[in-house]
């Protein structure tokens, strides 16, 4: 498997993948936990507010509630929701990707709002980051600098905040991966979006909360195309193995 197999951790790990009507990347991450990182993992329907003894939860992209009003906008009041914000205030784990990330931000566990693409199209492609911090739960397996490949597909990618949040953003070191060129220049032209400051992921004040656009989940598997991905992913298993 490219690396991305066989691979170890203690037992006790639990992992929940968010469900709302219109989730699409749901089985994908679960798949990820479940076959490439041998972990256990449930699915956690959006109605309950049982989190069901899980070490860290998972918010899959896809289009919640159709992203009618506003992308995640609804979802922020699912019950589940609810008990995530919870969660992640007593320091638990918590990724969001794409749809997931917008969620995060319009629920206030991130800083921020993701707008319409420049360009107001939408896009699905490959893209570069540029790790800009290890000193993560979620990117303690990369290197400073190091450049992934991994695939986006938003419409709605655009990150924007105010002056003050990107401000404090930069100074504490949240700002996790921005998109770049492939020897890791932060361009114009390798900004897919428009997003501010080239940001493709944040981690919240404490740094156990992340959202991100692009979909380490479909780059988890040499039969994808690249295994870029799975390093997020390992980053997360490796953190809860230390707790």
């Amino acid at each position: 498997m490219g690396g991305t197999a066989h691979l170890c951790y203690p037992e006790g790990m639990k992992f929940g993948v968010l469900v709302f009507p219109g989730s699409n990347c749901d089985h994908d991450t679960y798949n990820v936990i479940e076959q490439i990182a041998h972990q256990p993992v449930t699915m956690l329907w959006h109605e309950s507010e049982d989190l069901e003894g899980c070490d860290a939860i998972l918010v899959p992209g896809g289009f919640a509630y159709g992203d009618y009003l506003r992308t995640g906008a609804i979802a922020h009041f699912a019950p589940v929701m609810q008990s995530v914000k919870r969660f992640a205030a007593s320091g638990g784990l918590v990724l969001g990707i794409c749809n997931g990330f917008q969620i995060l931000c319009e629920s206030g566990l991130l800083p921020g709002a993701l707008m319409r693409n420049a360009g107001l199209k939408y896009i699905c492609k490959q893209v570069h980051l540029r790790t800009e911090t290890t000193d993560s739960s979620f990117t303690n397996a990369l290197k400073q600098g190091q450049v992934l490949q991994i695939p986006i597909g938003h419409m709605e990618g655009n990150y924007f905040c105010d002056a003050a949040s990107l401000d404090e953003l930069q100074r504490n070191n949240r700002v996790v991966l921005r998109y770049s060129s492939p020897d890791g220049e932060i361009t114009a032209a390798a900004n897919p979006n428009g997003s501010l400051d080239n940001i493709a992921g944040i981690c919240s004040a404490g740094g156990n909360v992340i959202g991100m656009m692009p979909h380490p989940e479909r780059a988890a598997e040499p039969e994808l195309g690249c295994v870029d991905g799975w390093k997020v992913f390992q980053s997360l298993v490796g953190a809860m193995a230390t707790r």
